[in-house]
């Protein structure tokens, strides 16, 4: 008696981790964030509704970045009639503890000395990149939440 043999596909398809790092989300999955962190939850027509008042997007358009968010593990949903409810799973302040201990850690070697330095020292930066830099909204709304240094004028 032979027995066939029949191959086996041993390719799994592993689900994608949730990304760790919120400097690797998309502007707008960070103005999402963003709206969502203080509303505790909400729909997509709540979010898209709280930010159109600063950025008019497309119910579809928050839609599926909110479907992104839920599959990198950045939020969860639940069914709510026929409605998705949405809840950050980290707060603003875990976000940001995370993106800057990744941005001392990728960018300054691990040392919070070399960043604070960075940021006390006159400004070299270059017109160009500071163009840029005002442009990028999104990061911007992260970090412009922290309270101003006394004396920083701001």
């Amino acid at each position: 008696m032979s027995e066939q043999i029949q191959p086996v596909n041993l390719r799994v398809e592993k689900p994608r981790p949730p990304r760790r790092a919120l400097l690797d989300l998309a502007p707008l999955e960070l103005d999402c964030l963003n709206t969502l962190w203080p509303m505790g939850e909400g729909t997509v027509r709540e979010i898209r509704d709280r930010l159109a008042e600063r950025l008019p997007r497309a119910y579809t358009t928050i839609m599926t970045i909110m479907d992104r968010l839920s599959r990198k593990g950045i939020v969860e949903r639940k069914k709510s009639g026929r409605a998705y409810v949405y809840r950050a799973n980290l707060s603003a302040e875990e976000a940001r503890s995370q993106a800057i201990g990744h941005v001392i850690e990728k960018y300054f070697g691990g040392s919070k000395e070399a960043l604070i330095a960075q940021l006390t020292a006159p400004s070299q930066t270059p017109p160009l990149v500071r163009t840029a830099a005002a442009g990028a909204g999104a990061a911007a709304t992260l970090v412009s939440s922290a309270p101003p240094e006394p004396g920083s004028g701001g």
